[in-house]
């Protein structure tokens, strides 16, 4: 690499354009590491987000030379070897300002997915025993490290074809609670992830799966909700 990366990065909203820097180029650089720079030493007035900056906080991700991607754990050399860095919000979300995207439309739709736990009407008065070996816990724990970062959500294409879809880190999220033994809002939440904008919408092409920081697998879990829903409306219970 170069002693210098050219970094293009995007300034305003959905009608701005990219502004290019020149940004030193240092070993273990990472790309959170790149726009930090920038905004301290270059411009006070870029936009971004971050938090933690050791991969479990997922606020920093956007969108790198045309992925979706975490920054704070992507190291420069891995994805531009070239030393030319390409810098956007995430898809399939309004840009707030630069390099932020508008999360609230994700976040609501996790409520219209039904992705939250429903207690019993009268929750037992002892803890809720749960064999950590049974199959439903290992099923619910495939999908229970998201750290709802929208990197599956502004990587999939349906969500980018049909606007209502609920989306992958939504319906993963339904499928952990699907099997959570101790739930009791499983009928409401399979008539939620069942309609036309639920998992029978995926088209399987697991740009979720593959892009997904946490080594997590939407597409399987949207594959158990079709198994699932479609079970359901054999039985009359959709």
């Amino acid at each position: 690499m170069s002693q210098t990366l050219e970094v293009q990065v995007w300034r305003g909203r959905e009608d701005g354009g990219y502004q290019t820097f020149e940004v030193p180029a240092r070993d273990n650089q990472t790309i959170l590491d790149v726009v930090t720079h920038i905004q301290r030493e270059l411009d006070p007035t870029l936009s971004y987000r971050f938090a933690c900056r050791v991969g479990m906080c997922g606020s920093c991700a956007m969108t790198v030379n045309g992925k979706a991607r975490w920054t704070c754990r992507t190291h420069v050399k891995k994805v531009a070897p070239d030393g030319k860095l390409q810098l956007q919000p995430l898809s399939n979300m309004p840009v707030i300002k630069d390099l932020v995207a508008d999360m609230a439309e994700f976040f609501n739709k996790w409520t219209r997915a039904k992705g939250y736990f429903v207690p019993a009407e009268k929750p037992s008065t002892d803890f809720a025993m749960i064999a950590p070996d049974s199959p439903k816990r290992q099923e619910a724990e495939v999908g229970i490290e998201c750290i709802n970062c929208g990197i599956c959500y502004a990587s999939c294409d349906v969500v980018a074809w049909k606007p209502a879809y609920l989306g992958p880190a939504q319906l993963n999220r339904a499928w952990t609670l699907v099997n959570d033994e101790r739930d009791h809002g499983q009928r409401d939440r399979a008539r939620a992830v069942s309609g036309d904008a639920g998992c029978h919408s995926c088209h399987s092409l697991q740009a979720c799966t593959e892009r997904c920081p946490k080594h997590l697998d939407p597409a399987y879990s949207i594959a158990g909700l079709k198994r699932l829903t479609m079970k359901a409306a054999l039985r009359g219970e959709l």
